[in-house]
């Protein structure tokens, strides 16, 4: 059933019902599959969209162009160094001209207040393509992906190794207790979530009734016993640099390697990242290569999440 997503702004996850999410992971599927039989209908004819990036990307920047023109919008890449955006202009002023002239504004950057920001005074939709604190498009793909895969979401067993803080670790949590999956944080103690953080998620699996569950364990063959998704990300983001030498010395025993992979204890396992990989650090090759290794059918379902968040925001559905 079509759910009334107009006008909305998708800035985590956590402002989505359980049903809402199901909504565009199924009108994901349904634009997927009208793009692979080449029977699209452009769903976003004479829209155009804003594409603010502070951080580089290649998943992000290029599944909402594509995206947006498979769908017959346009979009218009607006680097930091292109626009006066938090340098000469306020983050409000240059959300109030953006709002007058595009239909939909793209943020990837640095503070999840930037986006917060933008989305209060810009009078259009605003989406989160990934922020300090979260990463929610990139979590509709990886849910995509699990669904695909492994027939359904709910029961299923998501374990996260390595930075557990980070905004995928977060995002995840969330995606989880929304959906119905068992999540596992796997980290050392000093990277494990805050309290509160744990807290919140478990609230929004109990009110949302979903099923879902969240643990944190800090032995990793403890953690993947019995795994159906084994999930990482780098040990350290664009603008951490410097933490490098410290998280390797801390999260070399979370790598996911073969004898970790094997730990799950199941020959279904599914391996997950969020993508660029450090091979050789969170992941070793022979894993990102692996059979079970998904990376590149999630990287694909950027662009059919992205256009669904799109179309259900300000297209003609």
């Amino acid at each position: 059933m079509a759910l009334n997503l107009h006008a909305r702004n998708f800035l985590t996850l956590k402002d989505f019902t359980t049903k809402e999410i199901e909504f565009l992971l199924d009108l994901s599927m349904d634009l997927k599959s009208k793009k692979r039989a080449r029977n699209q209908f452009p769903l976003m004819k004479g829209r155009n969209v804003a594409l603010i990036f502070e951080k580089a990307s290649t998943r992000t920047r290029c599944a909402f162009t594509v995206a947006a023109i498979d769908e017959g919008a346009h979009p218009e890449y607006l680097n930091k160094n292109d626009i006066h955006f938090g340098v000469k202009e306020d983050t409000k002023d240059t959300a109030r001209v953006l709002g007058r002239m595009f239909d939909g504004i793209q943020f990837r950057g640095f503070k999840h207040s930037t986006v917060e920001e933008l989305a209060k005074y810009a009078g259009v939709p605003v989406w989160n393509g990934l922020t300090d604190e979260y990463h929610p498009t990139q979590i509709l793909a990886d849910m995509l992906t699990i669904k695909e895969h492994l027939g359904g979401l709910r029961g299923v067993k998501l374990v996260y190794v390595g930075d557990a803080r980070n905004n995928m670790g977060n995002s995840l949590m969330i995606g989880c207790a929304k959906l119905g999956l068992h999540y596992v944080g796997c980290a050392p103690e000093s990277l494990l979530p805050a309290k509160e953080r744990i807290d919140e998620c478990r609230r929004i699996a109990s009110e949302s009734a979903s099923g879902g569950t969240i643990e944190m364990i800090t032995d990793p063959v403890e953690a993947v016993k019995g795994a159906d998704v084994l999930y990482t990300d780098v040990w350290y983001s664009m603008g951490e640099e410097d933490k490098a030498a410290e998280r390797k010395a801390l999260l070399t025993p979370y790598q996911i390697n073969m004898n970790l992979f094997g730990a799950t204890g199941k020959d279904s396992t599914l391996f997950l990242h969020c993508l660029p990989a450090y091979k050789g650090n969170e992941v070793t090759e022979d894993v990102f290569e692996h059979p079970r290794s998904v990376v590149f059918d999630e990287a694909e379902n950027r662009m059919h999440t992205i256009k669904a968040v799109m179309v259900a925001t300000i297209g003609d559905i």
